[in-house]
């Protein structure tokens, strides 16, 4: 089929999007486009062809004018099947199926459970945001062809009022990671063993609490920060803090540096905090953690604790508990032989279930049961 991806928020090298849905995609004989709103032209790369609709800054112009010209993209381009992204691009894919459109919808997010997760909103206001939003995604996406969730909970949801609901979950791709150069052990011996953190900096994805750890961290070693701050008023907060000395801060690398930096630390950490749309969900960085061999440090949420116990692959802490994030660092540094076998044992898991090749299957039969 002519397949088009619609993204108005994403960057085009996303890794869910890009590196594995249209990767394989294309892999599997499909003409694949990716429409993105960046701002850094069109291209092609690995048989995708990208439009970009150039770049708006501010929410409101992604939401009223990027999606526009996304639309506008979209129509032009008159594909077979159209494959969206981002919540504000479900008019676009309603449009679309007037159309007589093949549309699927990706939903990345549980939406209704991000209302509700808006603390700076009173109760009464995200009680009422996460009803509405909740009441138009099913009045919309009823009419969609296909629903791709990104977990199961996620898929339990929109399977209440869809037919159609695979969830394909962002577990690492075989070998991306895996074959890192192993600087923990080709190290020179000056050298402080490295825990680090992949992903967003937030203060809700526990970034005080990491530093703060730091200062508490018993045994020499030190923590790379890979990826950007939301804030710079966060950013420059935790700067303060005495478990700063122990910190690099790599800022947003592409995947060869995540990968460097996986193969030169012993331990990931995610530590996010126990809001209510991170307790049920998957985060990759947590399997690209084991994918890379390393132990992982992971929130005490049960969905986690049952991964990451059930897989013998890490230790689970309470998030908010800087000591207790610490308590668990000292343990990896002190007990290596301990940590290379959480960390092979995280590496089976991925291999034999938590990875992209087992959810390609899902993804493509889904395309396939659509062609037909």
């Amino acid at each position: 089929m002519k397949v088009v991806h619609l993204t108005s928020a994403h960057p085009r090298y996303d890794t869910r999007i890009f590196h594995k849905q249209c990767r394989s995609l294309v892999a599997d004989g499909h003409a694949v486009t990716l429409v993105v709103a960046d701002g850094n032209g069109d291209e092609e790369r690995d048989g995708v062809v990208i439009h970009d609709v150039g770049r708006l800054t501010g929410r409101l112009n992604r939401v009223l004018k990027t999606t526009r010209r996304v639309h506008d993209q979209a129509r032009r381009l008159d594909a077979d099947l159209y494959h969206l992204h981002d919540p504000e691009l479900m008019p676009v894919g309603r449009r679309l199926k007037r159309l007589g459109k093949t549309v699927v919808y990706d939903a990345h997010e549980d939406l209704p459970r991000q209302m509700l997760a808006k603390h700076y909103l009173g109760k009464a206001t995200r009680r009422l945001l996460s009803f509405g939003v909740e009441a138009y995604q099913r009045r919309v996406c009823r009419h969609f062809d296909a629903i791709v969730a990104a977990t199961p909970y996620i898929r339990d949801g929109f399977s209440t009022f869809h037919s159609r609901v695979i969830d394909v979950n962002n577990f690492p791709m075989l070998g991306e990671l895996d074959g890192a150069p192993d600087a923990r052990l080709t190290a020179g011996v000056d050298e402080l063993p490295a825990i680090c953190y992949v992903g967003g900096i937030a203060e809700v994805r526990g970034i005080r609490e990491i530093v703060r750890a730091m200062e508490r961290v018993e045994h020499d070693c030190r923590l790379q920060l890979a990826g950007d701050f939301n804030l710079l008023t966060l950013e420059q907060e935790v700067m303060t803090y005495a478990g700063w000395s122990r910190v690099e801060a790599h800022g947003y690398l592409d995947r060869d540096g995540v990968r460097r930096v996986l193969g030169s630390s012993i331990a990931g950490l995610v530590t996010l905090h126990p809001i209510i749309n991170y307790l049920d969900a998957l985060p990759v960085k947590m399997f690209e953690y084991m994918s890379a061999g390393l132990p992982v440090i992971a929130s005490d949420f049960p969905l986690w604790r049952e991964i990451v116990e059930g897989s013998d692959c890490g230790i689970c802490v309470d998030p908010l508990d800087p000591g207790a994030i610490a308590a668990a660092i000292d343990f990896i540094v002190t007990h290596p032989e301990r940590a290379r076998e959480m960390g092979e044992n995280g590496q089976r898991a991925v291999a034999e279930r938590y990875n992209w090749q087992q959810e390609e299957r899902k993804l493509l039969d889904t395309y396939r049961t659509l062609a037909r």
